[in-house]
C-alpha cells in the first residue's frame, strides 16, 4: 500500500482551516457565554448554559456535515468504496504471479551445466540480500502487507533444496532489515559484512555442508527517487571502517567493495558458484567473467509475492527457464550515451520562475532540465550500431545483451521465405527442441535498415516482431508466423520531410537469438522511396504525422551516426550551459505567468431538460449526435467536480445520471489505498517484459480486471511504459524496457486483458517521464522529433491503436517549454488527431507544485485532475468565458464516453443508494437529533420542576409568613 502522504494532510487541513475556526469560535462563544452567566440566579443561569451547549454542539454538528459533503465528500466516498477479491480469484492471481516469474526470470550463464541441480539440494546462499530481497518497488508499486510474502529462502526451502541456516542466521545477525529507499527517505547503504567477519568455521562447515555456493546482490529501486550515478555524498553506511564501500567516483549498480570481496571469498572457497541478481535495474555483471569458478548466473527482477517460487524451481529444474532480456547488459554504465545527461541539472536563469517558499511540496523550487542528448540510440539500439561504425569493442562493452537468455534445452529455429505484401511482410519460423528436457523458445525478429553517411539517423538494429513458443517436449516442433508492416521500418526524418520516411534500398530482415547474435536473415528491397506525408498517412494514422515538437528540441546537437558517430565525445558530455535559451524561455510558463489566448465561441447550453440519461449513450459512437444533448444538460459545477476531482475516481453527476466511479492504483497489483482491499503482488513490469510473452501480459491484465471488477473498481492506474533511458532510473521496475516495441506490445495486452472486465487502463506516463528526479520541479525535457516519435511515443501508440485504450495518465514533466499535462501538440494533435484515442486524459497526482493547472490543462486536451480535494488550482477558473465552458464539454465528453462503456455501467454494477459514509453522517445525525430532543425535554422537566419547586417554597414562605404575623 502506499504511504501515508503528510503533505496531503496538511493540505486537507488547510483546506478544512475555515471550518475548524468556525468549530473553534463556536467552542469559544460557549465558553464564554457560560462564564458570563456566572452571577446569575438559578434557574435563569442553568437554562442559559444548557441552550450555550445544545448551539455549540448543533454549530459542531452543522460544520462538521459540511465538512463531510463539501470539501471531504470525495476522500469519504472513496473510504466508503466496498467489494473484496474471492478467494477463487486471489488463487488464480497467485497461480498466475508465479508464470510470470517463471518466464521472467532470466538464465544468464550455466556452464558446466551446473544448473539445474537435480542431485545436490544442499546449498550455501551468501549475500546479506537473500535475508532481504527485492520484491517491487516503491511508492505505487509497493506490495500490499495483507498477504504472505515468499522470500528467497523459502522458495528454495519450498523447491526441495536444504539451506545453510547458518549463513542466515549471520546475515540476519548483522542486519534484520533492509535500508529505506522511499519516496521520502533513501538511505543507500548496502549491508555486506566485511569478508573478514566470515569466520574460519563459517566458511569450513559451509564447505562440509555442500560444494555449491550462490551469491545474492540485490539493488532496489521505486517512485520519486533515481539510482545515484555517483555516490559521493550519499546518505550510507560503510561495512568496514578500513575501506570504503564506494570509493570516489563510483556509483550504485557497480558492486560494491564489501560485495566484491565477499565474491573472492566465496570463490576462493568453492569451485561451483551461481550468482543471483535481484534487481529491475541492470547491474554492471562483467564480474561473473572474471571468475572461473562463476558458472551460472541469473536475473531476476522484482519477483512480487510469490515470485520467488520460481526461482527455486528454475534451480531445481521443475522448470525451465526461458526469460530474455528486456535490457542489456553493459560492462560498464557510465560509458552509456545518457551518464552525463541523466539527474539533476537547474536552470540559473529562471528565477522569476521560482515556486514559492510557502510550498508545501516544493518550496522554492526552479525549473530544472534534462537533455536527451542521444537522440533515438537508446539501449541496444546504440551499442549494436556503435559496434557496426568501430565506436567501440562490442565483447568488451557488451554482457548480455538486449533479448539474451539462456535454457536447460537447446532449440533450433528454422527461418521460412519472406512473404511481403504491399503492406506488410510475414515469416515463418519452425522451432524445434533439439534437446532433452521441455522448454519454450523466443522468437526475435529484427530489422536492419539501409543508412545513408550524415542522412536520416537510424539504428543498425531494430526489433521489428517476437513471438514466443508453447512448452516444446524434446523433438517437437512448432511454427511461429511473425508479421510487421512494412511502414513501420520507416524513420522519421524531423529535419527535412517532417515525417516517416521509408528510404529506397535494402532491408536486412534478421532472425536473432538476441539482438546481437544472428541465426539469418533474407533481404527485402524497397524500389522507390516511400514519405509518408500529408497526402500518404501510415495506414494506421488517422491523419499524417508531421513536425510537432519542434519546440522541444532546444539549443543542443544530438548524437550522429555520421562518420562513425563522431561527434560522440562532445554531444554526450555533461551540459555545457546551465540557461534556457531565451527564445524558449519566451514559451515557458506555469501558474504564475499562463494566460489563456482569447478564443472566439458561442456559450454552450447548460442545464437543458433533454431527458437523457448517461446510460442511454452506452455503446453509442464517441461523435454520436446523441452526446451534445447529453452535455447540453450538465451544470458548470457539475463539469468542474468532474474536471477537477479525479483522484481515484470519477466524479458522479446528478443532472445526467452519472454514477461515482472508483480508480485504483498499482502498477503490478490492484490496490484501495482507501478501504485497504488489494490484491497480491505480481512481478514487476520488466519481470513481465522478460516474458516475451504476450499472452501472459493478456493474462495479467484479465487477473487485474478480475479483481478490480470484485473490488468495484473500474480504473486501473496502469500500465506504465516510459522507457529505460537509463539504468539508474528509480522506476524502471515498473516500466517494461530500452524497447519501444517490446514495451507497447505488452503494454497493450495488459490494457486488452483489464478491458475484458470492463476496466479501463490509464496508460501512463505520457509521455517522456523517464526519470525521477526534479520530476515535480519543472523538468524540462529537451529532444528531438524523431527520438520522441520513434521511441518514447511509440509504446503509448501501441496501446492506442491495438490496446484500444480509453484513458491516459499525462506527466509531470515539460516537454520543452510546456508542461505535459497542457501540451496540445502531445495530447490533442498526436494522441486524438493522429492516432485516433477517444477517451479522457488524467494528470499525474495534481499537488498544484507551481505550474498544475487545471484551466491551462483543458485548453490543450486535458480532462481531468488526479486530485480528492480543491488544491488551488484543480478546479477551472473563467468559467464564464463561452471557450472555457467549450473546452470544460470537450474535456467531460472524454470522461463519460469512457466510463459509460466501462463495468460501471453493467446493469448489475448500477447503484444509485447512498454511500456508506451518507449512511453513516445520517444515522449520526439522526441519533444526535434525538439525544438533543431527549436532553431538551430533560431539560426543560428539570426547570419546570425548579420553577415548581421555588413556587412551592415562595408559597409556603409566604402562608408562614402570614401565620406570623
Amino acid at each position: 500500500m502506499l504511504d501515508i502522504n503528510y503533505s496531503d494532510v496538511l493540505s486537507i487541513l488547510e483546506l478544512i482551516r475555515p471550518y475548524l475556526i468556525a468549530i473553534g469560535i463556536a467552542i469559544v462563544l460557549g465558553i464564554v457565554v457560560t462564564i458570563a452567566v456566572m452571577k446569575v440566579k438559578e434557574p435563569k443561569k442553568y437554562l442559559i448554559r444548557s441552550q450555550a451547549r445544545v448551539a455549540v454542539i448543533i454549530a459542531i454538528v452543522v460544520i462538521v456535515n459540511l465538512i463531510c459533503t463539501g470539501p471531504m465528500s470525495t476522500l469519504l466516498s472513496l473510504v466508503s468504496g466496498s467489494g473484496s477479491i474471492t478467494a477463487e480469484t486471489q488463487a488464480s492471481a497467485e497461480e498466475l504471479g508465479m508464470e510470470i516469474a517463471d518466464e521472467g526470470i532470466v538464465l544468464l550463464k550455466n556452464e558446466d551445466n551446473l544448473l539445474p541441480m537435480t542431485d545436490n539440494k544442499n546449498l550455501n546462499v551468501f549475500g546479506w540480500a537473500s535475508t532481504n530481497p527485492v520484491y517491487g518497488g516503491t511508492g505505487s508499486g509497493a506490495l500490499s502487507d495483507s498477504y504472505e510474502i515468499v522470500n528467497l529462502t523459502s522458495g528454495l526451502e519450498n523447491a526441495g533444496f536444504t539451506l545453510n541456516t547458518e549463513l542466515s542466521d549471520f546475515y540476519t545477525d548483522y542486519r534484520a532489515d533492509r535500508p529505506v529507499v522511499g519516496m521520502w527517505e533513501q538511505e543507500w547503504t548496502l549491508p555486506e559484512p566485511p569478508a573478514d567477519q566470515y569466520s574460519d568455521e563459517l566458511m569450513n562447515n559451509a564447505k562440509e555442508f555442500s560444494d555449491t555456493a550462490m551469491i545474492v546482490f540485490s539493488r532496489p529501486g521505486g517512485e520519486h527517487i533515481d539510482l545515484p550515478e555517483n555516490m559521493e555524498g550519499m546518505n550510507y553506511t560503510n561495512n568496514s571502517e578500513d575501506y570504503a564501500d564506494f570509493p570516489e567516483g563510483t556509483h550504485y549498480l557497480e558492486l560494491s567493495q564489501s560485495e566484491r570481496n565477499l565474491v573472492d571469498l566465496v570463490c576462493e572457497n568453492f569451485e561451483n558458484v551461481i550468482v543471483v541478481y535481484n534487481g529491475a535495474n541492470t547491474l554492471e555483471m562483467g564480474f561473473v567473467n572474471e571468475y572461473p569458478q562463476i558458472k551460472s548466473a541469473l536475473w531476476v527482477p522484482g519477483t512480487g509475492q510469490n515470485g520467488f517460487n520460481s526461482l527455486g524451481d528454475i534451480l531445481s529444474g521443475e522448470v525451465n527457464p526461458s526469460g530474455k532480456t528486456a535490457d542489456t547488459f553493459v560492462a560498464d554504465l557510465t560509458a552509456a550515451p545518457t551518464f552525463n545527461n541523466f539527474g539533476s541539472f537547474t536552470y540559473d536563469n529562471m528565477d522569476e520562475f521560482q515556486i514559492s517558499e510557502d510550498d508545501q511540496f516544493v518550496p522554492g523550487a526552479l525549473p530544472h532540465f534534462v537533455n536527451y542528448v542521444e537522440g533515438i540510440y537508446v539501449g541496444y539500439r546504440f551499442w549494436e550500431t556503435a559496434a557496426e561504425e568501430g565506436l567501440i569493442n562490442y565483447d568488451e562493452s557488451v554482457v548480455y545483451p538486449f533479448g539474451y537468455g539462456l535454457s536447460y534445452t537447446t532449440f533450433t529455429q528454422e527461418m521460412g521465405e519472406l512473404n511481403a505484401t504491399d503492406d506488410s511482410i510475414s515469416v515463418d519460423v519452425t522451432v524445434t527442441n533439439t534437446g532433452d528436457t521441455a522448454g519454450k523458445d523466443v522468437v526475435e525478429l529484427y530489422y536492419m535498415p539501409p543508412y545513408t553517411n550524415g542522412g536520416i539517423e537510424k539504428a543498425s538494429v531494430n526489433l521489428a516482431a517476437f513471438d514466443k513458443t508453447d512448452l516444446l517436449e524434446p523433438g517437437d516442433s512448432q511454427t511461429l508466423t511473425l508479421t510487421f508492416n512494412i511502414e513501420d521500418m520507416a524513420s522519421y526524418d524531423y529535419q527535412n520531410a517532417q515525417a516517416y520516411v521509408l528510404e529506397a534500398g535494402d532491408y536486412e530482415i534478421s532472425l536473432r537469438s538476441d539482438s546481437h547474435t544472428v541465426i539469418d536473415s533474407q533481404t527485402y528491397n524497397v524500389a522507390d522511396t516511400v514519405t509518408y506525408g500529408e497526402d500518404n498517412a501510415r495506414s494506421t494514422d488517422f491523419v499524417a504525422a508531421t513536425n510537432q515538437f519542434d519546440f522541444a528540441e532546444g539549443e543542443i546537437e544530438y548524437l550522429s551516426r555520421a562518420d562513425g558517430f563522431a561527434n560522440f565525445a562532445e554531444v554526450t558530455a555533461a551540459p555545457a550551459t546551465y540557461s534556457m535559451p531565451e527564445e524558449d524561455k519566451a514559451l515557458f510558463d506555469n501558474n504564475s505567468s499562463w494566460t489563456p489566448e482569447e478564443e472566439e465561441a458561442e456559450m454552450p447550453t447548460t442545464g437543458a431538460d433533454n431527458g437523457l440519461t448517461l446510460a442511454d449513450l452506452r455503446g453509442a459512437d464517441y461523435d454520436d449526435e446523441q452526446w451534445e444533448d447529453l452535455l447540453d444538460q450538465m451544470t458548470v459545477d457539475e463539469m468542474n467536480q468532474l474536471i477537477a476531482l479525479g483522484g481515484y475516481q470519477t466524479s458522479a453527476a446528478d443532472s445526467v445520471g452519472k454514477v461515482q466511479t472508483t480508480d485504483c492504483d498499482g502498477p503490478a497489483s490492484i490496490n484501495n489505498n482507501f478501504t485497504g482491499v488489494g490484491s497480491i503482488g505480481f512481478p514487476c513490469g520488466v519481470m513481465i517484459a522478460n516474458t516475451f510473452n504476450e499472452d501472459i501480459a493478456n493474462e495479467f491484465g484479465q487477473s487485474i480486471g478480475q479483481m478490480a471488477d470484485e473490488m468495484n473498481v473500474s480504473g486501473w492506474y496502469a500500465p506504465a511504459m516510459n522507457l529505460h533511458r537509463s539504468a539508474f532510473a528509480g522506476r524502471n521496475f515498473e516500466y517494461y524496457s530500452e524497447d519501444a516495441l517490446l514495451s507497447g506490445k505488452i503494454a497493450s495486452q495488459a490494457v486488452q486483458g483489464a478491458a475484458k472486465s470492463g476496466v479501463y487502463a490509464y496508460i501512463k506516463h505520457f509521455a517522456l517521464n523517464d526519470q525521477e528526479t526534479n520530476r515535480w520541479e519543472m523538468l524540462t525535457t529537451w529532444s528531438n522529433e524523431q527520438a520522441i516519435r520513434e521511441l518514447y511515443l511509440k509504446p503509448f501508440e501501441i496501446c492506442v491503436k491495438e490496446g484500444d485504450a480509453r484513458a491516459v495518465m499525462s506527466s509531470y514533466n515539460y516537454i520543452g517549454s510546456q508542461w505535459a499535462g497542457a501540451c496540445a501538440p502531445l495530447l490533442e494533435t498526436v494522441l486524438r488527431d493522429e492516432w485516433g484515442f477517444e477517451g479522457f486524459v488524467l494528470t499525474d497526482y495534481f499537488a498544484n507544485f507551481g505550474y498544475m493547472d487545471a484551466t491551462r490543462s483543458i485548453y490543450n486536451g486535458g480532462s481531468t485532475c488526479l486530485a480528492s480535494y480543491d488544491t488551488g488550482s484543480n478546479y477551472v477558473n473563467r468559467t464564464d468565458s463561452a471557450a472555457t465552458v467549450q473546452h470544460m464539454r470537450d474535456a467531460v465528453h472524454g470522461i463519460l464516453y469512457t466510463t459509460v462503456n466501462s463495468r460501471a455501467y453493467e446493469p448489475e454494477n448500477l447503484d444509485t443508494g447512498l454511500l456508506m459514509y451518507q449512511i453513516v453522517l445520517i444515522i449520526a445525525d439522526v441519533v444526535l437529533a434525538v439525544l438533543l430532543i431527549l436532553y431538551e425535554v430533560f431539560r426543560v422537566r428539570r426547570v419546570y420542576a425548579k420553577r415548581k419547586g421555588n413556587a412551592a417554597i415562595k408559597v409556603e414562605t409566604v402562608e408562614t409568613e402570614n401565620k406570623d404575623e
